[in-house]
Parts: C-alpha cells; structure tokens; sequence
C-alpha cells in the first residue's frame, strides 16, 4: 500500500441507547473498562499497515462533538486528524458523503461504536475492491449480513427473514479505492433509495456490487459493542478478562475485598468494600461501604453505602443505595 490510508469514523448520532450518560459527552467518550470507548477504538489500528501514512477523518455532531478534537488533540496529538461536522442526522452514507473530499485512496471505515479484535496488516497486499468484516452468528435475523457465492459477496441483506446467511455485518469496511464509494453513495442519493429520510451503507455498497466491484469477508471471533448500556457493560466484562484486570493490585488495600476480575485506577480512594465481578472504577472515584458487582463508575463517581449490581455511574456523580442496579448520568445525586 503506497497511498496514505483514510480512516473514516462516523461518530455524529445522538447515541440515544446510552443516556443518560450521552447528554453530557459523546457516546465514544463513555467509559469500558477504565478507558473510554475511543480509546479501545484506536487501539484496533496500531495493525494497519503504514501507522505513519495514516490519517483520520471524524465525522462529529453539532451537538457535543466539539468535544472530540479537544479529547484527540490532548490523548492523541501525533495523528493527523480531520474533522467534518454532520449537522442533520440523514444517516450513514450522508455522513460519508459530506466527508467525500478525504474519501480517496484506500479507506478504512468503521463505526464507533464497534470494537474488533482483528489484524488490518493483510490490506497491504489486498486485491479485492473491499472487505466487509462479518462474523458468523446463531440467528442472523436482526442484524445485516453479507450474501457470498463463489467467495465474493454478491449482496448485503437487512435483517434477513431467513437463516441460511449468518454473516453478521459488524460494522467495519475496507474500499481499495474510496472515490468509488463515493460515486456510489452519489448514485444512491440521486435514486432517493433511502429508509425513513436516512441512506444507509449498506444500499451504497448493493450499488458498488452492482456496478461490478470484487468485495470480500473477513471475519472475526471477537466483536464487541458499545451502542447500548447492557452491551457496554458486557464489554466491560470481556475486556476485564482478557488483559484490563488489575485486581491483584487493587487487593492490596487494606479494608477492601476484591472479586476479579475488577479494573481500580490507582487514584480511586475505596474503603470498607467488596468489588467485583467485572467492574471498573474510574480516575479519582470514592467507595466507601459499598458492594459493587458488574459495574462501571466513571471518573470522579462517589458511591457510599450501597449495593449495585448491573449499573453504569457517570462522571461525577453521587449516589446512595440500597440494593439496586442503576443507571445515572454525569453530575447527577440520588439517593435510594
């Protein structure tokens, strides 16, 4: 691969399946596992193959997208970056299509709010037209799935009827060449072929298909998803058993037990405690008297007297329980 390679990340929806905590920051700056979810994002391109003809294309909303460049130009500063704003929510290849200047050359685009474990160095001796990420799945009937016959995908499927393709799109796509998407996504709009005002994806690379380009799978074992507050916490859970458990750490302090696997970062202050399973307690935290099960409490939480179990605490925010599983956003106090 001799061009410089585009990623392309839409991040500009409301992220409505995670408020509360998306009233206050962008659904990529939540917290997993003491990280936020971009963090875990760019963490999956250190594989790509040139890291240093990379550059980055984020599509932000109006509303709270500010906040990622200050975030990437703090934690991030040796990327080039570049940023477009999608102002009107009229889907995914709208957000595409008002980032087509960038869209040049090999591209990478994935969603944010998907997390794979997968090796991108391959794309530097890809011939195919593009790659489309899958993974295969038990019932396929709710998510999109590729199509393949005689080892390319012939079409991409909404939320097929039936079994017999159980290739679950995740949400990642390689384009050898990103002008070609773009004129499909043009040819996409002119048609109108659009859902409930939004075009999706998935109509644009039908068109691409058509029109006679060579697009494979790849697939993955591990997709992981942070778009709703039940799956993060089940990737909290993933990621702290595979590599973010600090628990024989966390044990050392005195009066508190702890039940891995938990992620404590090193300045939460935790008294008179039982934590754990899988849960992560974020930057300048305070516990005290607590029980906390599969629970994430983001930077600045504090949490006394209380048993939570299955709950996402935001930045900040202070809470009083008895035993509950509860869900409450940046700044936010309640006391039960």
């Amino acid at each position: 691969m001799t061009e410089t390679l585009k990623i392309i990340i839409p991040m500009a929806g409301w992220g409505t399946r995670m408020r509360p905590h998306t009233w206050s920051k962008p659904k990529p700056l939540v917290s997993v596992a003491g990280r936020t979810s971009f963090d875990h994002l760019m963490d999956m391109f250190k594989t790509v193959p040139d890291p240093e003809r990379t550059e980055y294309v984020f599509i932000i909303g109006p509303f709270l997208g500010e906040q990622i460049p200050v975030y990437v130009q703090k934690h991030y500063p040796h990327i080039t970056a570049h940023y477009v704003v999608q102002e009107e929510m009229k889907g995914q290849s709208h957000a595409l299509w008002l980032a087509r200047h960038h869209l040049k050359g090999p591209t990478i685009m994935v969603f944010s709010d998907t997390l794979l474990e997968t090796d991108f160095s391959f794309l530097a001796q890809e011939e195919c037209d593009g790659v489309a990420w899958v993974k295969a799945v038990p019932d396929p009937r709710r998510f999109g799935v590729a199509e393949v016959k005689d080892g390319y995908i012939s079409r991409l499927i909404e939320k097929p009827q039936t079994m017999e393709n159980n290739l679950a799109l995740v949400g990642c796509y390689y384009f050898k060449r990103g002008e070609e998407l773009v004129n499909a996504i043009n040819e996409q709009m002119k048609r109108g072929i659009a859902l409930k005002g939004e075009y999706f994806l998935a109509d644009a690379i039908n068109i691409m298909l058509d029109y006679g380009a060579r697009m494979r799978t790849h697939s993955v074992d591990v997709w992981l998803d942070t778009g709703t507050i039940e799956a993060t916490l089940e990737t909290n859970r993933y990621m702290l058993e595979h590599g973010r458990d600090n628990s024989q750490e966390a044990a050392q302090r005195p009066g508190i037990t702890v039940v891995p696997p938990v992620f404590v970062h090193s300045s939460a202050k935790i008294n008179a405690s039982v934590i754990g399973p899988n849960v992560s307690i974020g930057a300048e935290c305070e516990v005290s008297g607590c029980v906390l099960r599969n629970s994430i409490l983001d930077d600045g939480a504090t949490v006394t007297d209380s048993v939570l179990d299955g709950s996402f605490i935001g930045r900040h925010a202070r809470i009083k329980s008895r035993p509950a599983s509860v869900n409450i956003g940046d700044n936010s106090s309640v006391q039960l």
